[in-house]
Formats: C-alpha cells, sequence, structure tokens
C-alpha cells in the first residue's frame, strides 16, 4: 500500500507541473493569435511622404500606407515584416514573389493589372503639374509640350508625361530627386499625384514651387498581390471592414485633415484592360545599343580626364615639397574614402542647392556632371597606380639618363614612363574596366546611360529578368572590347623600338 500510495502521489505531480507548463502556452497562443501565423512580407518605397517614409530618428517606416496595411494585418491575424525597395522594383519583386504584398501608392492602371493583383483601391489620388514660382506659362498638360519634365520612373506620372509631344523627360529613382531637379532649375515641370506634391509643399515647407492648373486625371491608389495571390480576399475584406466601421476615415483624417471621398469598389481603370504588356525586341536593340554610346562616351571622357589628373597628382604625391604632397595625398583618401554615389549627389544635387542657399544660380549639365565625379574619383586611384609604377623604377635609369645630358622633362617621356606603363598597363585597363561599370550609377542623376535604358524597359514591359541579361550581355561586350584595346597597346609597348 505504502508503495502504490507513494506512486500516485508522483503521478499527481507530474500532471499538475504538465498543467503548469501547459496552461500559459494555451493562454499565449489564445491571446496572441497573429504570433502563431506566418508574417507577410510587404514591398515598399519608403521615400514618399506621407504615404510611406522613415523617422528621422528610429528610421522606423511610419506613414498613411504602413498604418493601413498594419491595420489590415491586425484584424487579420498576420503582422508585417517591410522590405524597401525602389518604386520601379516592386512589380519586379511581386513577380519573384519575393514578397508577398506591396503598398506604395501604386496607382491601378490596366497595363500593371496584367502582371500583378490589385486589391480594391484604397486611396483618391490624380496627377498634377509643379512649376517654379515665376513660371505663368504651363498650366494644362497642353502646356507640357516640348518642355523637360522631371519624374519617378514607372510611375503613371513618367507613362502619362511619355506621350505628351516633344516631351523631354527627366527621370529619377525617387519623388524627391524629381522634385530637387525642378528646384534647382534644371527642368520646366514635375508631374507627378498630387497628394504626395501637397504634402512636400505645405507640411515640409517647400520654398519656390507652386502646384500649376487642375489635376490632370483622376486615378486610384491599391495594394498589390502577386497573381492569383490569396492574400487578395483577405485584404479586401478587412478593407471594406474598414471603410464600414468609419476605421479608414478617422486614419485619413489624421494624415490629411479631410474625409475621404467615397471610393469605388473597383477601379475605373480596369474597365478596359490594355493587352498584356510585351517586350519589343526592335525597341530593346535600339534603347540598349543608344545606352551603350553614352555608356562608352562617358567612359572613354572620364578615364581620359582622370588620366591627364592623376598624372598631376601623382607629381605631387611624389613631390619633396609637404604642403604639395599632403593636399594630393588628401585629395586621395577623400575620393576613394567616400562612395561614388554620393559623389555625384553632392556635384549634381549639392552644389546647386548650396549655391542657390547663396543667392547664386548654379546649373550642371547631367553629361558634365557625371563626367566630373567620375573623373574626379577615378584620377585618385589612377594616380595611386602611377605613382606606385613611377617609384618602381630603378634610381638608377635617372642617373643614366641625368649622365647623357637628358634633363628631367625628357628623362620622364622619353625613359621612365615607358617603362612604367608596361608595369601599371594591366592595373590601368582594370580601372578603365571598373569605370565603364561604375557608370552605371550616374542613372540616379536621371543620365540615360546603358543602365538606365535598361531600367525604363522594365518599367513599362515589366520583363526584368530579360531586359537586366540583355543588360549585362551589353556590359560585357564593353569590357571585353576594353580589354582588346589594353591589350594592343600592351603588345606594342612590348615590341623593340
Amino acid at each position: 500500500m505504502p508503495i502504490r500510495s507513494s506512486s500516485r502521489r508522483k503521478a499527481e505531480r507530474r500532471r499538475h507541473l504538465l498543467l503548469r507548463l501547459l496552461v500559459p502556452v494555451l493562454v499565449l497562443a489564445l491571446a496572441l493569435p497573429g504570433l502563431a501565423a506566418s508574417p507577410w512580407r510587404v514591398g515598399t518605397d519608403p521615400t514618399y511622404a506621407p504615404f510611406e517614409m522613415q523617422e528621422s530618428k528610429s528610421g522606423e517606416l511610419k506613414g498613411f500606407d504602413i498604418e493601413l496595411i498594419k491595420a489590415i494585418a491586425r484584424r487579420s491575424g498576420h503582422r508585417v515584416v517591410f522590405t524597401a525597395l525602389p518604386f520601379d522594383g516592386l512589380i519586379p519583386a511581386l513577380q519573384a514573389r519575393s514578397v508577398d504584398l506591396a503598398i506604395s501608392a501604386m496607382t491601378i492602371t490596366a497595363s500593371r493589372a496584367e502582371t500583378v493583383d490589385f486589391s480594391r483601391p484604397y486611396f483618391a489620388a490624380g496627377l498634377g503639374i509643379v512649376v517654379r514660382d515665376g513660371t505663368d506659362d504651363i498650366n494644362t498638360l497642353r502646356d507640357l509640350r516640348g518642355r523637360t519634365i522631371a519624374v519617378q520612373i514607372g510611375s503613371v506620372g513618367a507613362k502619362a508625361m511619355a506621350a505628351v509631344p516633344g516631351a523631354k523627360l527627366s527621370t529619377f529613382d525617387s519623388a524627391p530627386l524629381a522634385l530637387q531637379e525642378l528646384i534647382n532649375g534644371h527642368v520646366d515641370a514635375y508631374v507627378n499625384d498630387l497628394p504626395a506634391t501637397r504634402y512636400a509643399i505645405n507640411t515640409i515647407g517647400l520654398r519656390g514651387i507652386r502646384i500649376a492648373g487642375k489635376p490632370l486625371t483622376e486615378d486610384y491608389y491599391g495594394v498589390a498581390f502577386p497573381m492569383d495571390s490569396p492574400l487578395r480576399p483577405t485584404v479586401n475584406r478587412v478593407l471594406d471592414q474598414l471603410i464600414a466601421d468609419g476605421s479608414y476615415a478617422r486614419l485619413h483624417q489624421r494624415w490629411f485633415g479631410t474625409l475621404p471621398p467615397p471610393l469605388p469598389e473597383q477601379a475605373p481603370a480596369l474597365a478596359n484592360r490594355d493587352r498584356q504588356a510585351q517586350l519589343d525586341p526592335g525597341q530593346l536593340v535600339n534603347n540598349l545599343g543608344h545606352g551603350a554610346l553614352i555608356t562608352l562616351s562617358l567612359t572613354l571622357s572620364s578615364f581620359g580626364l582622370g588620366l591627364f589628373a592623376a598624372a598631376f597628382l601623382a607629381a605631387g604625391l611624389l613631390c619633396r615639397q609637404s604642403v604639395v604632397r599632403r593636399s594630393c595625398r588628401f585629395y586621395v583618401e577623400f575620393f576613394r574614402g567616400t562612395p561614388l554615389l554620393v559623389q555625384l549627389f553632392m556635384i549634381y544635387f549639392g552644389l546647386p542647392a548650396l549655391a542657390q542657399a547663396l543667392g547664386h544660380t548654379v546649373s550642371f549639365n547631367r553629361f558634365a556632371a557625371a563626367v566630373v565625379a567620375l573623373s574626379l574619383n577615378a584620377a585618385a586611384y589612377l594616380a595611386e597606380t602611377l605613382r606606385s609604377g613611377i617609384a618602381s623604377i630603378d634610381k638608377g635609369q635617372w642617373e643614366a639618363a641625368r649622365a647623357l645630358g637628358l634633363g628631367p622633362l625628357p628623362t620622364l617621356r622619353c625613359v621612365i614612363v615607358p617603362q612604367m606603363l608596361q608595369l601599371v598597363l594591366p592595373s590601368l585597363a582594370n580601372a578603365c574596366i571598373t569605370l565603364s561599370k561604375d557608370t552605371s550609377l550616374a542613372a540616379v542623376i536621371g543620365f540615360e546611360e546603358l543602365f538606365r535604358e535598361g531600367q525604363l524597359l522594365v518599367a513599362t514591359s515589366y520583363r526584368a529578368f530579360e531586359v537586366y541579361l540583355a543588360v549585362a550581355l551589353v556590359y560585357l561586350l564593353l569590357t571585353a572590347l576594353i580589354s582588346l584595346l589594353f591589350r594592343r597597346w600592351e603588345a606594342q609597348l612590348a615590341q623593340p623600338a
């Protein structure tokens, strides 16, 4: 009997212990069902205030779209994980299913609906024209003919302005950069969605620009999904609930200060579907051929100027005067130690903005700005290559030339430089090839070189893999051509005089 009683007590203790472990788990599972559900991977472009933007201190995302998708996910028992992407990369990301959905003030259009699915409309918007103060002759779509217009790549504004006769488009990766292009005086107008533009002018306090005329279009934003996504019915159902119980209206009032207008259950743009977006092989060849010529001219111009400047820098690095040597060393360390992308932004966007703040007007041609930035950056790397090449020449060569009666310049030209070139030519070839690929960074200032031409094709055809594969092959062809030129140069130098 004592043995049975002891066994029974042990079994009861085990049951009590098991219950104490299971009860908190069950309570937690019932209280937080969203933790058990898989999170939604949400793509967004966090550069479009007030719809999606980053907190200046914490870096967390905020905005109308951000709060709306969080509310939808919370009501459906999910949480969200945001993925920051450029706007023109959202649809390719949906096609690749690397994100589950995208919310980024994306206008519902028939052409986009051929490649992704959309929720019911969640916001009423429309395109507007923005001009600088004092521009009184631009108020309508007709007034934009023959003008230079800044737009965001892949946006509805970019597509609409491409149809304006004679219009020249300057495309940028984000709306703030396109708007800065107008502020700096590089373009005649900026066209984009009005809600974000009004926010930039009224809330952020931009000066010197204004909205011209009436809205050009009446559009609607939607949440985008991969084709046949099972999440679409859930998002639509919760959106209907938020609109019906007034939660959506309170969110709209808080962000925009007004009650929202009535929203249709389906965007009018989907009433007439376009044919499926296709990639025209002829257009692909023409655009990439044009971009390749621009890239090649940009590479040769920047490399030539950079090599010329590098020769003086290398001489300065070897100079005995400490002031000259330290100045050249500072230049080299600055341009090698800061990203080329930052240098492009400083030259093209920063200098004109600084000049305006000081009461002056400075305007850079995009080709000139790209050449200047690439040349300054290349000069820093090439200077070290030339310096090491000169330093590697035996001092006896200088002494022998001096014994023959040659001065410093003839010695450099006839004795030192030919030997130095043979030593550094492979490094110069590598620098030139790297520079040809670095020209793709000029796309951020709206320069339509090879990579930018590829981006523009993806923005209209949504065929990312095919286009970027073709871009990569063209870059490969260009680098092979550069390698061939340097190999021939090297062979010529190796021949006896």
